[in-house]
């Protein structure tokens, strides 16, 4: 896995200058070209060095950025969108520099269908934002990838989270798009209809393009109720294979689990530090049910005799919305708290998912990798659906421990792989993970790509350089 994101040639100087002419004409002191908020644009927590864009147009409606794509386009300039920078393989790089089109004053909720159980909101809205303003309605938004992203920038990168074993994924949540094309017109991929036969399925196609198709400009996602009741609870285990099988025959019993963390025993000490815990420091699963009263009760009666089973011990569970609170904010810091265990080393967290019954298997060899190449990293994974991630902790001033760690890293993918498991569940690929995409769908594929590609994009002005190797 490299760790140098290649630059792109760019556009001739005097074009670019012509360029930035006209977007100060068009968005006066919204575009910015100052040295310190282009930076900010590029901001990356890989360890994919920063490539900044010439300029930044701060967009506040769909007029806005198909008024920047017509002048960006005839001069081939390049465009990436942006919402809050938290994406993790360098998505928002600039590496043949261009505009950063960045949404985040496009943060309104538009329309609320409670009958429907949808909404219509605009690109820059984070989740946190947007179920503030769902809240009184008895509505929420699950996908809970844990940084508050915007659900702009979720769709594009197909995120997913904490909840994703009971609410499914970014692909599994929208329901239309409003997409601002290269030519500068509006694509619309669906209607509100929960199901439709009528033609391609474009909805799917832009979510998890990652910006390279087009830029999404409105977005009508699913909502669920509020549960009447919830709990979370907690559960110790010997081993990860002991907490991956009590997993397995929770979801094979029917438990409808709302949320299923794994945490490795060097996770779980880094999060009893950071956020003040006293949790066992041994392999922790931490559950969340959802229903009524009755349902939560039973679910979690159910899921601790399934963990007795397994050889869990240490069951605790808790409907004190404040122990919740507690508990999974300090699954949420899980990356602050293992970037805490070493201060000074660089983190590097990536992601890999694999079928949920080859899930132990590919933990348990990737702790044997890491142990046997002297190399330190927690483990948190959703092992509902296979998905985790490793929080590498590199001195990126030892340069043989920065070989082992690229070794490591390029094993870890490869390894998932070979388990008929993904480079990414839920990161997606950016710069950071091109070379591994050809290896996993095909040659074939990867054309089929570069042809949609090409007839959506054909001057390759929506973020350049990602996704898809070098033709």
């Amino acid at each position: 896995m490299g760790r140098f994101a290649a630059d792109l040639p760019r556009i001739d100087a005097k074009v670019l200058n012509g360029t930035l002419e006209a977007l100060a004409a068009r968005f006066g002191n919204r575009l910015v070209t100052s040295q310190a908020v282009r930076e900010q644009h590029a901001h990356t927590t890989s360890w994919l060095p920063r490539q900044p864009p010439d300029g930044v147009v701060f967009v506040q409606n769909v007029a806005d950025i198909q008024d920047a794509v017509r002048i960006c386009a005839p001069r081939k300039l390049p465009l990436i969108a942006y919402g809050t920078g938290t994406s993790l393989e360098g998505q928002v790089n600039a590496p043949a520099g261009g505009i950063a089109i960045d949404t985040r004053d496009m943060n309104r909720l538009l329309a609320v269908h409670a009958e429907d159980l949808d909404c219509v909101i605009e690109p820059g809205i984070t989740r946190k934002l947007l179920n503030e303003q769902l809240r009184d309605q008895g509505l929420f938004f699950p996908i809970d990838p844990g940084a508050d992203a915007s659900i702009g920038g979720m769709a594009a990168t197909r995120a997913s989270g904490t909840n994703a074993v009971r609410y499914g994924t970014m692909r599994d949540n929208v329901l239309a798009l409003k997409v601002v094309r290269a030519d500068g017109e509006i694509i619309n991929t669906a209607t509100r209809a929960k199901k439709s036969s009528a033609g391609y399925d474009l909805t799917r196609l832009f979510v998890g393009s990652e910006g390279t198709l087009g830029i999404i400009a409105e977005l009508t996602i699913r909502l669920h109720g509020i549960p009447e009741t919830i709990a979370a609870a907690s559960c110790s285990f010997p081993t990860v294979d002991e907490a991956c099988q009590a997993t397995i025959l929770a979801i094979q019993t029917g438990i409808p689990l709302a949320r299923i963390e794994l945490l490795d025993e060097m996770q779980v000490r880094a999060c009893n530090a950071y956020s003040k815990l006293s949790l066992p420091e041994t392999t922790l699963l931490l559950l969340e049910f959802h229903g009524t009263e009755a349902d939560v009760a039973g679910q979690s009666e159910r899921f601790g005799e399934i963990a007795k089973e397994c050889g869990g011990g240490n069951f605790e569970w808790t409907m004190r919305p404040e122990d919740r609170t507690r508990l999974w904010q300090a699954r949420h810091d899980a990356y602050w708290a293992a970037r805490a265990l070493r201060p000074g080393a660089e983190p590097v967290t990536t992601d890999v998912c694999v079928p949920i019954s080859r899930l132990a298997e590919c933990v348990t060899e990737t702790q044997r990798d890491l142990r046997e190449n002297r190399l330190v990293s927690a483990i948190v994974g959703h092992v509902g659906d296979g998905n985790f991630h490793t929080v590498l902790l590199c001195d990126m001033n030892d340069a043989d421990e920065v070989r082992r760690a690229e070794g490591y890293l390029d094993r870890l993918v490869k390894r998932a792989q070979a388990m008929d498991g993904t480079c990414t569940g839920e990161h997606g690929i950016g710069q950071g993970k091109q070379e591994y995409v050809a290896g996993e769908l095909g040659d074939e594929a990867i054309e089929t790509m570069r042809l949609v590609k090409r007839a959506l994009d054909p001057d390759n002005i929506f973020n350049p350089g990602k996704i898809l190797p070098a033709d």
